[in-house]
């Protein structure tokens, strides 16, 4: 008795599928499950695509992250600042605006130096820092975190450089 492997017993067995209506409607039928494949993948590929691209560390940039950081400083401002600052005006002294022109004017014209002012104080602005003395100087209100302040300088340094559009408050 002579043992046939499966590759050499059913070699010229073709599979079929089976067909409904005559034999002249399978091609057809073919080309429309050809043609479904092709728009289901083309409907699946660019999500998956975009996922993929938006999920690598290749996207995962900086900018996005600036984003988010400038988001948080807004709220910052909003929170700690906006009472006597809002707009970038000053209501308590008006030469000490946070416009580009008025932070030059006072020496105030980096991220370092808008960080040191907020966390020290100057003149009649309370220092908001958690280290922050002589205790007169500082605000009397809640202080604020080293990185906070960061956000802060950084987020009032972009908006003096971009003429302070519009801080309205989001409810935060």
């Amino acid at each position: 008795m002579e043992i046939l492997s499966p590759v050499s017993c059913c070699s010229n067995i073709t599979p079929s599928l089976p067909v409904k209506g005559n034999a002249n409607q399978a091609p057809s039928k073919l080309k429309h499950v050809e043609q479904v494949k092709k728009l289901y993948f083309k409907n699946l590929v660019p999500p998956l695509v975009a996922a993929v691209v938006a999920l690598s560390p290749i996207c995962n940039t900086p900018a996005l992250a600036q984003t988010v950081d400038i988001q948080r400083g807004a709220t910052l401002f909003r929170q700690a600042c906006i009472g006597c600052h809002d707009g970038g005006g000053n209501i308590i002294q008006p030469g000490a605006t946070l416009l580009t022109k008025d932070l030059e004017r006072n020496g105030v014209a980096t991220e370092d130096d808008i960080y040191r002012v907020t966390y020290y104080g100057k003149g009649r602005m309370p220092g908001f820092g958690e280290s922050c003395t002589p205790r007169g100087q500082c605000t009397f209100g809640p202080r604020l975190k080293e990185d906070e302040i960061r956000l802060l300088a950084e987020f009032v340094k972009l908006q003096a450089d971009g003429g302070w559009p519009n801080v309205a408050s989001n409810g935060d």
